[in-house]
């Protein structure tokens, strides 16, 4: 199997799935938009419960404004509409507090959703705030816990959409 640098860890991993879309958005987080490395968590850990059973996962990218999450992103090789609701999901139950906006990328296009409402802020990667935007953004944020009566169907709508991952 073929094995690649990671953009932002610098650790070598298997380029299979999505792992070239990801490394082409890793790179424009940084070069274009203005984020540090250290802005950017990877394979952060996400584990749904589903008939009593954990289900370890990952999403892609976590990216911060400070030290606060500002985008959950998923990162796939196909069609990045398809994947919106698992992302809105996934940016809904990693954290206490939900992370504002939730991205789909093929590294080429995107999509922007916010994560409260579930509908787009924009589309393309201009839509894709910069840092300095997403530190804005955070100024008048307040974090908002998921609602505990959600939280069961946010986890398997996330597992349903995510079981490539699991186990990753």
């Amino acid at each position: 199997m073929e094995q690649i640098t990671d953009y932002i860890t610098g650790q070598e991993i298997d380029n299979v799935g999505a792992e070239a879309s990801r490394q082409i958005f890793e790179k424009f987080l940084v070069e274009t938009k203005g984020y540090a490395k250290e802005d950017i968590r990877v394979d952060v850990p996400l584990t749904v419960q589903f008939k009593g059973e954990d289900y370890p996962s990952a999403i892609d990218l976590v990216v911060c404004a400070g030290d606060r999450p500002v985008m959950a992103v998923t990162c796939v090789a196909g069609s990045i509409g398809s994947y919106e609701r698992e992302i809105i999901a996934g940016a809904r139950l990693v954290y206490d507090a939900q992370i504002p906006l939730a991205v789909s990328t093929d590294g080429r296009d995107a999509v922007v959703l916010d994560t409260l409402t579930g509908k787009p802020r924009g589309k393309g990667l201009d839509a894709v705030p910069s840092k300095q935007a997403a530190a804005k953004l955070m100024d008048t944020h307040e974090n908002t816990p998921l609602d505990p009566a959600k939280r069961p169907g946010e986890m398997i709508i996330y597992r349903s959409f995510n079981l490539e991952k699991v186990n990753k």
